[in-house]
């Protein structure tokens, strides 16, 4: 799969021959490769509690018997996660040796502080004979990048897509949404037809809806900055500002400002919501139980005026430049992104970041046994072809601008400002942000 990106800057084209030469080097070495070189250390692993980390850590026992390495998990949810890293790294403490990072989001941000070690070197000082560098998306090792330093190894490719009911679309006489607008005209059906059902869900909690409110701005057209300045009250950030809240409050669940991917999910998968705009990560979630296999459809999340333009990014694994065990901390991270590893997780419904692991015989067997899993394949497609990484502001405090993002859709759902009002205040405390650079 092929994620589209922006146009490469030359030092990021740089760094990545450098990646590749680094394949040559370690490919020449690798025949004295020895996965038990560090046996009886600890590498500890600070964890974000999401469908990747479980469907990865379900294997934990194999890479301890393999490398006699003792994996210490520090395992929370995403923001407390993200805070106990915070804590520890500006400690400069060695108690994290690998963190789960998102390049799209505080990849800038960790860069620039100097959290992450360098993996390009550690890949060209020692992998194993069939890591291949290569063989990962380079879209997504190019997202990673950052002043020529590889900060992460991809785990996996995923964006935000619909899930829908097809048992309860057919019963209120649905067809499948095409278009933005198609997807409120069906949550109107969907609250007559059947009052007892959500008839659409998707994030509410400030720092997680950037997510999937971006998918939404770049189908109708938007942009987060025109001319060096915050667009959130241009034409087309007012009309997705407007839609996206009006949304959850006409049709979402109650409390839908405090919804991220789990409460989202536990409500489909109970089957108590029609509409659910969330991960592709989250089909093993929704799926587990078998209760929602044989009447989910998949699609990526329907046009706008600009087209389909989806999100698509994924999460990587980086090793702290605070650890003192780095070279143990790479052969978990190599390991854990290897291409036997990233197959198993793909079988358990993480989508791989390796094309060849896409076109496995038993990776294909397992996605022509279910329709919905050919629906997930196939927007999974989309992602890869035309997906933005793009979620939240382009700039080093891309972390704090998802808050003020959060903060005026909130306004909206919670009917506190208009939409005139809820704009302007997040694209003045916005410009504020971008001028830090």
């Amino acid at each position: 799969m092929r994620l589209k990106t922006h146009v490469v800057p030359p030092v990021a084209r740089v760094a990545l021959s450098m990646i590749a030469a680094s394949v040559a080097v370690s490919a020449a070495g690798a025949a004295g490769f020895d996965w038990t070189k560090f046996q009886g250390k600890t590498v500890t692993f600070l964890a974000n509690n999401n469908p990747v980390s479980q469907a990865l850590l379900a294997h934990k026992a194999d890479f301890e018997k393999l490398t006699g390495i003792t994996l210490k998990v520090d395992g929370y949810q995403e923001q407390q996660m993200r805070q106990r890293l915070v804590t520890v790294m500006n400690a400069h403490s060695d108690e994290v040796d690998v963190f789960m990072t998102l390049p799209s989001r505080e990849g800038q941000q960790f860069a620039a502080a100097g959290w992450y070690a360098d993996l390009a070197s550690m890949a060209k000082g020692e992998a194993a004979p069939d890591y291949d560098t290569a063989g990962l998306s380079q879209a997504l090792l190019k997202a990673g990048t950052f002043d020529g330093k590889l900060t992460s190894m991809p785990m996996n490719i995923e964006g935000p897509i619909l899930y829908y009911r097809t048992d309860i679309f057919k019963k209120c006489g649905l067809e499948q949404p095409a278009t933005i607008r198609d997807v409120e005209a069906a949550a109107k059906k969907l609250k007559a037809c059947d009052g007892g059902i959500t008839p659409f869900v998707s994030r509410g909690l400030k720092p997680a809806l950037p997510y999937t409110f971006s998918n939404m701005l770049h189908n109708i057209g938007g942009s987060y900055i025109a001319n060096g300045k915050s667009n959130l009250c241009s034409a087309k950030g007012k009309e997705t500002l407007d839609t996206y809240s009006r949304l959850l409050r006409e049709f979402g669940p109650p409390g839908v400002v405090n919804y991220s991917f789990q409460q989202i999910s536990a409500l489909y998968r109970g089957g108590r919501a029609a509409m659910s705009f969330e991960s592709s990560n989250e089909l093993r979630t929704v799926m587990d139980g078998g209760e929602r296999l044989k009447d989910t459809g998949l699609a990526p999340f329907p046009a706008g005026e600009a087209g389909q333009v989806p999100t698509a990014i994924g999460w990587g694994l980086a090793v702290s430049a605070f650890s003192k065990e780095p070279s143990a901390a790479w052969y978990f991270v190599q390991w854990a992104t290897s291409p036997e590893i990233q197959k198993r997780t793909a079988l358990q419904g993480i989508a791989p970041p390796r094309p060849a692991v896409a076109s496995d015989p038993e990776y294909r067997k397992w996605i022509d046994a279910e329709p919905v899993r050919k629906e997930w394949q196939a927007a999974l497609d989309v992602l890869a072809t035309k997906g933005s990484s793009e979620v939240g502001y382009p700039i080093v405090a891309n972390p704090q601008s998802r808050e003020f993002i959060g903060q005026a859709v909130q306004d909206l759902i919670l009917k506190q400002k208009t939409v005139d009002e809820a704009c302007a205040d997040a694209d003045k405390a916005l410009d504020a942000l971008i001028a830090q650079k």
